[in-house]
């Protein structure tokens, strides 16, 4: 049946069209766009139903060439890789729709190049996610993490600078993720996660074991711009277009977050992690100040872009906070919150694609009331996108955040209760500024004429994109309950 072959179905998918695009792309290149979005939606498709036929049948695990491990490889489609596969690959595949002018416009004569790198990152992100095999989840690390360098330097002048800065630091972060796993391997002499997990226990005391820890968990630290390994992050979404940033944004950091989780409660397990190194201590910690710190650099941007940057190291934050409090409510609110910040940043680097694509900016400074004039849906869009980072009901970055603070509040850690409710007033400092000049704002005598401004908004294929994943806030916020439940049944413990 279909079901046994998912995962692999999944990843195969955007290897056909990874080699279909460059095929047809160099004669005809307005066919890119257009074979990458149909191979982001069979890839979605295949994934919901791949998460549907989990919560009926259970895990899938796929052994290519029918070599069960450890002398074989396999994919695990189980209810985290599903849930983070089925995320990543509909939010890239609304983001796909949106490119069409926007790569046009970019980077005019460059748009097969971006949509075949686009492919290659999400085979390397959904590689990483399904690989039951921790060398193997280096391998697709690489993959993406090359694509990821490239889709950043097609970017404005400043952009290959800021993809080499992320190179350097990415492929330390790597190094040391594969140092970890080559301590693991000479410990338990297998790469298989399955398999090493059983064995582990018995080696909790190894100094080898300590340093494959320490190692993993920084290197994936780097990936995943976990406060103060973020630095690569803020030029890198800057500078990079308007299409690379709002694919790679709501998408590689989650990614990283997804192998953290995996490492902390799959392979080494809570305890095992907590007896090995105080790990979960520590990057909560990091998490906590990268929620501050990344929310009082957003208040100080006048860039959009950079400010939508500063405000991912905060967000990321809350996910791995989430997975520092090792408790069931603690990983529902990280999930969830993956599952909403990563809609929700898509549709603000959208919206900054939009606006950069009708003003040629997205400098906050200049923004004004004639906005909402001329892009009343982009607006509306933002500020639906805007009021659910900052938390408030109905929209769900509401309920992510109150099931991370009952996650606090169930460890009685009042310090991290403290940094979500302070954090949230920040995210309304740097929102609602733009909320403010948008929309309350008196118009100055020198804007008259531009408060007069006919309707301008961008074309169809950019702004049902950005209003779909808009009123998916409202979708997931209605639907908590329902989603929570499903990820309650997803904790390992």
């Amino acid at each position: 049946m279909i079901e046994s072959h998912l995962p692999a179905l999944i990843a195969l998918t955007f290897v056909l069209f990874a080699i279909l695009i460059p095929a047809f792309g160099l004669w005809k290149p307005s066919t890119s766009q257009p074979l990458a979005v149909v191979g982001s939606g069979i890839a979605s498709v295949l994934s919901l139903y791949g998460f549907l036929s989990y919560l009926q049948t259970g895990s899938i695990r796929y052994f290519f060439g029918g070599w069960e491990p450890p002398v074989g490889i396999e994919f695990v489609y189980d209810g985290l890789s599903g849930f983070f596969i089925l995320v990543i690959n509909t939010v890239a595949f609304f983001v796909l729709i949106h490119s069409r002018h926007v790569a046009r416009t970019e980077y005019p004569g460059k748009e097969m190049p971006y949509f075949a790198l686009a492919m290659l990152a999400l085979l390397g992100f959904n590689g990483m996610i399904l690989t039951g095999d921790l060398f193997n989840l280096y391998v697709f690390l690489e993959i993406s993490s090359l694509a990821s360098y490239g889709l950043i330097a097609i970017g404005s002048r400043p952009a290959p600078f800021a993809a080499f800065r992320y190179l350097i630091i990415g492929t330390a972060g790597g190094t040391l993720y594969l140092l970890g796993v080559g301590f693991l391997y000479t410990v338990t002499g297998t790469l298989n996660i399955i398999d090493m997990a059983a064995m582990l226990p018995s080696f909790a005391t190894d100094t080898s074991v300590v340093a494959a820890l320490v190692f993993m968990v920084v290197g994936i630290g780097v990936k995943a711009a976990l406060f103060p390994l973020h630095g690569w992050l803020p030029d890198s979404y800057t500078f990079a277009s308007s299409s690379s940033t709002a694919l790679i944004a709501p998408i590689g950091t989650k990614v990283a977050a997804y192998i953290l989780f995996r490492i902390v409660f799959y392979l080494f397990g809570v305890e095992l992690t907590d007896a090995v190194a105080p790990i979960t201590t520590v990057i909560g910690v990091l998490a906590a100040i990268g929620i501050l710190y990344g929310s009082i650099m957003a208040i100080a941007q006048t860039e959009m872009k950079r400010m939508l940057a500063y405000s991912s190291v905060s967000q990321i934050g809350y996910i791995i906070m989430g997975l520092s409090l090792a408790n069931p409510l603690g990983f529902a609110g990280a999930l969830l919150h993956v599952l909403n910040h990563a809609v929700m940043k898509a549709c603000l680097f959208l919206v900054a694609g939009n606006l950069r694509m009708k003003e040629g900016h997205s400098d906050i400074s200049k923004f004004d009331d004639s906005y909402r004039k001329k892009y009343p849906w982009t607006m509306a869009s933002f500020s639906v996108a805007a009021i659910s980072m900052v938390g408030l009901p109905p929209l769900a970055g509401f309920f992510s955040k109150w099931y991370l603070a009952l996650g606090t509040i169930d460890n009685e850690n009042w310090l991290f209760l403290t940094v979500i409710l302070v954090s949230s007033l920040l995210n309304a400092v740097y929102f609602f500024r733009i909320l403010e000049k948008v929309y309350m704002m008196n118009p100055k005598k020198d804007q008259k004429e531009a408060t007069d401004a006919k309707k301008d908004e961008v074309s169809a294929s950019m702004l049902i994109p950005t209003s779909v994943l808009a009123i998916a806030l409202f979708v997931i916020g209605f639907a908590n309950a329902a989603i929570v439940a499903v990820l309650f049944d997803i904790f390992p413990m």
